[in-house]
């Protein structure tokens, strides 16, 4: 079953085409990033606007790529929720009009199960049930996948996500937007106990996060050293937040290994690019004998394949959606407790 994808949810615009839910056939993304560096972050309608002008030549070049035509797809899938909605709005419309005209079935994905199921595509053999954490901009939520279609969800940040937080101490230390590539490269030249940051978490839950306090933190440091006179030192910050973050999440993932049946996690998410994080969590899963199923770095942003995968499980399971599909830029998760 070849599944044309696509995934519109923040600042790239992603066509993919895969093959039973395992199998890339191609994967085109076009990132807005340059649009947006000026502003120190994304800005809805600047996304919005650039989304509806290249959706349709990204998704010519997934089927280029692919070396197929539209006579070749058998069902459009999509990135529903959530998300910006306007750039949602872009991909849920492009995907409703074309299903429509071709008389193909419309699959509605959640961005949040797209990462998860990235990792099908990285790691043939994995198979639910396992667990998965995942973190990017917008999202830090730490999940049971019981089956392909049935999600529940462990733990999440309750106020800011680890990409935002680390967005925001990259602009503390005047690095342009995005941040995280050279925070973790600055990271590494520093001294990760040079500032006693408080760990990213919710003291009274054994699974949820916090990066707003952590956040707030950094930029009240920068200010202190401003208004005082005393040098920022840029590695040690980068490096006390980054253990900050480490520690949080590695508290919470010891948790969760402790108190899950399931032994293998998935590791996905912008975020989950961090060296330091994939380093750290690795050290975890050795310690408590669990597997890990890290994801290549072309596998943690944003893209459309992880859509495509997971529509071929959404599908088989009979989640498809009609012409009064709406984009929703909340979690309207098939997660439950």
């Amino acid at each position: 079953m070849n599944i044309l994808a696509f995934e519109s949810s923040c600042d790239e615009t992603c066509a993919a085409v895969v093959r039973d839910g395992r199998t890339v056939l191609s994967d085109a993304i076009l990132s807005q990033i340059e649009s947006h560096a000026r502003f120190g972050g994304v800005v809805p309608e600047i996304a919005s606007r650039a989304h509806t002008e290249a959706i349709t030549a990204v998704c010519d070049r997934a089927l280029a790529d692919a070396g197929l035509t539209l006579d070749g797809i058998d069902a459009i899938a999509v990135t529903a929720f959530p998300g910006l909605i306007g750039a949602l709005l872009v991909g849920v419309n492009f995907a409703k009009s074309l299903a429509a005209a071709r008389g193909l079935p419309l699959i509605p994905v959640n961005h949040i199960e797209g990462h998860i199921a990235a990792g099908y595509l990285a790691h043939p053999d994995l198979e639910p049930p396992f667990l998965a954490m995942v973190m990017s901009g917008g999202h830090s939520s730490i999940v049971e996948v019981r089956d392909y279609t049935d999600f529940k969800l462990i733990g999440a940040t309750r106020d800011d996500a680890a990409g935002e937080a680390f967005d925001k101490a990259a602009r503390v230390l005047g690095i342009p937007y995005p941040g995280g590539k050279e925070m973790d490269r600055l990271a590494a030249l520093g001294d990760p106990d040079a500032v006693p940051f408080p760990p990213a978490v919710i003291r009274e839950s054994r699974y949820d996060l916090s990066f707003s306090g952590l956040k707030t933190a950094v930029i009240n440091y920068a200010h202190h050293c401003e208004q005082t006179g005393e040098a920022l030192n840029r590695e040690d910050l980068a490096a006390s937040f980054t253990k900050a973050v480490c520690r949080g999440i590695e508290s919470r993932l010891e948790n969760v290994l402790e108190d899950y049946p399931e032994k293998t996690l998935v590791l996905g998410g912008g975020v989950a690019a961090n060296s330091h994080i994939r380093e750290t969590v690795t050290k975890l899963c050795e310690r408590k004998g669990a597997a890990l199923k890290l994801l290549p770095l072309s596998l943690c942003g944003d893209n459309g394949a992880m859509i495509g995968a997971q529509a071929y499980y959404n599908y088989k399971a009979g989640i498809t959606a009609g012409p009064d599909l709406n984009a929703d830029a909340t979690s309207r998760f098939s997660f439950h407790a």
